[in-house]
């Protein structure tokens, strides 16, 4: 990867880093730029703390901390992608967040190797320190918890049924399209309160759900060329066979505008573009 990354320097080579793919839309045709995807998957155990390499998958790595006898990552196993990936974006879901167990980062940057701390990471939502640099992240360590094996998996299979029963898992997509929207000030609030009733559960965490908020603008099932906003899940936008990124960008476009016309909310994606 060095080497690579050296060469591309030299020769004026764009880059770009993939994980598993997963929350990724790649412009249409060619790309003229170089693609690395992280494929390093060792993971190694010190006491309760478990170090995973960037290429390892979420899933499995979950599933590993779960027979170990971990607990904190049981949620991980829903969600697709690598631990690079999950670093990188602060991945979460089921009141969980990678960044809540992760206490250091090794990273390759500049071409030097360089170690991070937890303080060093920054952390939000769906953020991290990493988005807007060219640090590669090589591997991570998490802090986790002794726990009972048997429940873990059972809990980590309720997580997994529960997944899959309210996506739609059956059809391709670039994964949820936008970040969930926090609410800023009682200002806001009121204001969108004027235009729907919103959940309990949203109001407690002050957090709106980017799938419901599409829900409301009664966008489901909308269709561009082979793209279709999911019947299922607001979040998704579908490849039924032919869609292009033209497609599903013309559609982000008319959610967005959507939103903004109808609640004043600028809604930010979470899926990652790739040579647009």
């Amino acid at each position: 990867m060095q080497k690579a990354l050296q060469k591309a320097e030299e020769a004026g080579v764009p880059w770009h880093l993939l994980g598993g793919g997963s929350n990724t839309l790649a412009a249409d045709g060619d790309l003229p730029i170089l693609v690395l995807q992280m494929a390093m998957r060792k993971m190694v155990i010190h006491g309760t703390c478990v170090e995973a390499e960037a290429g390892v998958l979420s899933s499995a790595f979950a599933r590993a901390t779960v027979e170990a006898g971990f607990q904190g990552l049981e949620w991980l196993a829903s969600v697709p992608g690598t631990v690079g990936g999950a670093v990188y974006g602060n991945a979460g879901c089921f009141g969980g967040e990678t960044g809540d167990r992760v206490v250091g980062v090794t990273v390759l940057r500049k071409g030097d190797v360089v170690e991070l701390g937890s303080s060093d990471l920054r952390f939000g939502y769906r953020d991290s320190c990493f988005k807007g640099t060219n640090d590669v992240i090589l591997r991570a360590r998490f802090q986790l918890q002794p726990g009972d094996p048997a429940a873990l998996r059972v809990q980590m299979e309720a997580f997994l049924a529960k997944r899959k029963a309210s996506q739609p898992l059956y059809a391709g997509s670039a994964g949820c399209l936008f970040k969930n929207v926090e609410i800023q000030d009682e200002v806001e609030l009121a204001r969108l309160r004027q235009e729907t009733d919103i959940p309990e559960e949203m109001l407690k965490n002050r957090r709106l759900s980017a799938g419901w908020l599409v829900d409301q603008l009664n966008f489901k099932g909308e269709m561009i060329g082979q793209a279709q906003i999911s019947r299922e899940h607001g979040n998704f936008i579908l490849n039924l066979g032919g869609a292009t990124a033209s497609d599903v960008v013309q559609l982000i476009a008319r959610i967005k505008t959507a939103a903004r016309d109808r609640f004043g909310l600028q809604l930010q994606e979470e899926v990652e573009y790739v040579g647009f």
